[in-house]
């Protein structure tokens, strides 16, 4: 990595906190990818071109924001600790194509940030030629609420590659009939190739986290979004069909639909489809939880809602 990457070294990390009189915030998910050669491995993967506008989420000491600002159209780095920000300002104040955003990415736990979703849209819009990237060191606690929510807005990114816990990077990319096989592997696998790049110890990161993380890569499928008619809905009913993942689908499938529809058409579905009533949601393909979900959207009524409404929820198990 060229330019600053001696403010990603442990040693320079600790000196210049001990000078500042501040320590990494736990509360933030401040653990920093101190082994040059995997942050030069998360960015090179991201394979980012000079039309690629590239958010980042976690600025940090601006490390990896200086790494990409090289190649990037554009950089939009988004940081919740204004101390941190102002040290990489410092960092990068020769850098014209990074915007630094002091916010959080998460509107609510729920919600993406709507500030950051407009800056995104206003660097693409200046050239048709232009992609959006995600390529970000993430806090482990909004990992989740963010690559799933990204998925839902009008942004289409290009592709998503992160390091997260590898728990979570172990959901991604489950298959069925795997503990780790649930409602954000289908919602991911739906719309994505997902793929586990690097599995990295804690001994990586200053402060140590307590677990193993991963860098992850997602590339979205344009045409196997295209063929989820109602991305909104399916998101509500994948998740649904994991909130008791240890009850037999025909259960799930009554309780999640006891207001619109009678126990006969679920089983008449489920006959349909040739799924036997005793299957749990982990023992199903995506190919046939997609299948599954448009039988029971086309007999629902318009403007259906899950009970209660998930309108507003992750896919967190």
């Amino acid at each position: 990595m060229t330019g600053s990457s001696k403010n990603q070294t442990r040693t320079y990390l600790m000196q210049r906190f001990e000078t500042l009189g501040i320590h990494p915030r736990e509360k933030l998910g401040q653990n920093f990818l101190i082994d040059l050669n995997l942050l030069r491995l998360l960015h090179e993967s991201a394979l980012i071109e000079e039309n690629d506008v590239v958010l980042e989420v976690g600025t940090g000491t601006g490390s990896l924001t200086q790494a990409m600002s090289e190649k990037a159209a554009a950089v939009i780095t988004v940081e919740v600790d204004p101390i941190m920000q102002e040290m990489a300002r410092q960092e990068l104040c020769d850098r014209t194509n990074v915007r630094f955003l002091l916010q959080d990415i998460l509107r609510n736990k729920n919600r993406l940030n709507e500030e950051v979703l407009q800056t995104i849209r206003e660097e693409l819009a200046v050239d048709p030629k232009r992609r959006f990237k995600l390529c970000a060191n993430l806090p482990y606690a909004i990992a989740t609420p963010l690559l799933s929510n990204l998925l839902l807005t009008d942004l289409n990114p290009y592709s998503m590659t992160v390091t997260i816990q590898k728990e979570l990077a172990d959901r991604i990319v489950a298959r069925p009939n795997t503990s780790d096989y649930g409602a954000l592997s289908v919602w991911m696998q739906s719309q994505c190739d997902t793929k586990t790049l690097r599995i990295m110890p804690p001994s990586v990161f200053w402060p140590r986290p307590k677990v193993d993380s991963a860098i992850i890569q997602i590339i979205p499928d344009p045409k196997r979004i295209k063929k989820i008619p109602d991305l909104r809905y399916f998101h509500q009913f994948s998740r649904a069909l994991f909130l008791h993942r240890r009850k037999y689908l025909r259960s799930v499938l009554c309780s999640a639909f006891k207001k619109d529809l009678e126990k006969e058409v679920v089983d008449e579905i489920l006959a349909h489809l040739d799924i036997s009533s005793t299957v749990r949601a982990e023992n199903l393909t995506v190919k046939s939880i997609l299948r599954l979900s448009e039988e029971f959207r086309n007999r629902l009524p318009q403007g259906f809602l899950f009970y209660p409404s998930k309108e507003d929820s992750d896919i967190t198990e």
